[in-house]
């Protein structure tokens, strides 16, 4: 039946070497399970309902993605939507988590539809590279200031907005440490390096009063304060769908990439170097981010971080199969997911921003109506602490470049139309 569903012997692969590889990848995405509701905790979500949901969502979209559309690719909320979701749209803008919910559910489901009338393509292909890659920084860069601030290495200052917090306390110096552990341990090639972090800063903050040891395992927590409590009716308000717009391009981009990226370190792509089933792929991608809404979480989304599993020979479905049941069984953990501080999961956000600020190498240095739009996009991110806006200025940039600059024709229509859609929003409010 195995051999059937996932067709291990064309692949090249064998049943233990696709288990080990959905062990490598489980270890090096868990800390998911312990940051995204830390997360969403803080836009009045209910932590043990959102660790659930998120146990629950990545186990239906690496599960589906495994046996619909047979890849080695695990999903689960994604870093950087989350805190969108908290930090920009809740904590930013004033919505309730219940609207934010819908606003995912929403975009799913456009998303999904993207995806089977063949709109995806045309979409991509609209977008400059330069405008793809700064994005992908900015939400790095976006992550940091989340990250230091969580560590309490940045601070509030009534003059300057952001100063230096007190570097000779513990949790600082806890967060270093982690921080550091991270970056050693992934030089050194090891599986589960953020996990291992978080665990290792936790165990330490427990006998020094840090944080409240509450056990490691238990009954799951009740999912009954987010399960299917989306507001899409809130969501379908006027002033949303720039929001869930933002989800839906974060997504489509961001899982575009992690799909291609890591089907070519998998060696799936074919001759022209496109990937067949793709379009499967983007109906898991899809349908796994409203799934995810209803489960009570932000976006799920295909994760990078599978490409540590197909280093360690995944190939096929089973690979993901195997992280499903991984995250199942994470479920019982609960206890030591609220264990887990805030400044022992910062180290982990901060290096997954380092990681999505490597985009800016491929940038074209040469070409100004390129790289300014680009570098402007990711600062004004963290800056204006909004993704969305971030993206808009972005937009606003390139057009005006471009145009001013006399190469207006190097852009497709869909551009300067962004661009426009957002000079209203921002006229408008």
């Amino acid at each position: 039946m195995i051999e059937r569903l996932f067709q291990l012997q064309a692949h090249g692969t064998t049943m233990r070497r696709e288990v080990v590889a959905g062990l490598t990848t489980f270890l090096t995405m868990a800390y998911i399970i312990f940051v995204n509701p830390s997360i969403l905790q803080l836009a009045g979500m209910d932590f043990g309902a959102v660790f659930m949901a998120t146990c629950l969502a990545a186990a239906f979209g690496s599960a589906f993605m495994g046996l619909y559309a047979n890849y080695p690719i695990a999903l689960a909320p994604g870093m950087g939507l989350n805190a969108y979701f908290t930090f920009g749209v809740v904590k930013g803008m004033g919505f309730t988590w219940e609207v934010a919910l819908g606003a995912v559910f929403i975009s799913g489901l456009i998303f999904l539809v993207i995806s089977l009338v063949k709109l995806r393509e045309m979409i991509i292909n609209a977008i400059p590279m330069s405008m793809k890659l700064g994005i992908a920084a900015g939400i790095g860069l976006f992550l940091g200031i989340i990250a230091l601030k969580n560590a309490n290495v940045v601070v509030a200052h009534p003059a300057t907005f952001v100063t230096l917090g007190d570097m000779k306390s513990l949790p600082v110096l806890l967060s270093g440490l982690g921080f550091a552990l991270i970056a050693a341990l992934s030089a050194r090639r090891v599986p589960g390096a953020i996990i291992i972090s978080i665990l290792v800063v936790t165990l330490v903050a427990i006998p020094l009063g840090l944080t409240e040891f509450k056990g490691i395992t238990s009954a799951p927590p009740s999912m009954a304060p987010t399960f299917m409590k989306m507001d899409i009716a809130g969501a379908l308000n006027i002033g949303l769908w720039s929001i869930i717009f933002v989800f839906l391009f974060v997504d489509l981009f961001d899982n575009t990439g992690t799909l291609i990226g890591v089907a070519h370190r998998a060696g799936l792509l074919d001759k022209e170097g496109k990937l067949p089933r793709i379009g499967r792929a983007l109906v898991v991608d899809s349908t796994s981010a409203s799934v995810g809404a209803m489960l009570g979480t932000s976006t799920t989304t295909s994760y990078v971080e599978s490409a540590a599993g197909v280093d360690a020979g995944g190939r096929t479905g089973l690979t993901a199969v195997v992280v499903a049941l991984c995250f199942l069984a994470a479920i019982f953990f609960a206890p030591l997911a609220g264990t887990v501080p805030a400044f022992a999961t910062a180290p982990a956000l901060l290096y997954v921003a380092c990681l999505m600020t490597m985009g800016f190498k491929d940038l074209d240095w040469d070409d100004v109506t390129e790289f300014v739009p680009a570098v402007v996009t990711a600062i004004a991110m963290p800056l204006t602490f909004s993704i969305a806006h971030g993206i808009g200025i972005g937009f606003i940039c390139y057009a005006a470049i471009k145009i001013l600059a006399g190469r207006a024709g190097e852009m497709k229509i869909a551009v300067p139309m962004i661009a426009a859609l957002f000079v209203v929003k921002m006229i408008v409010g």
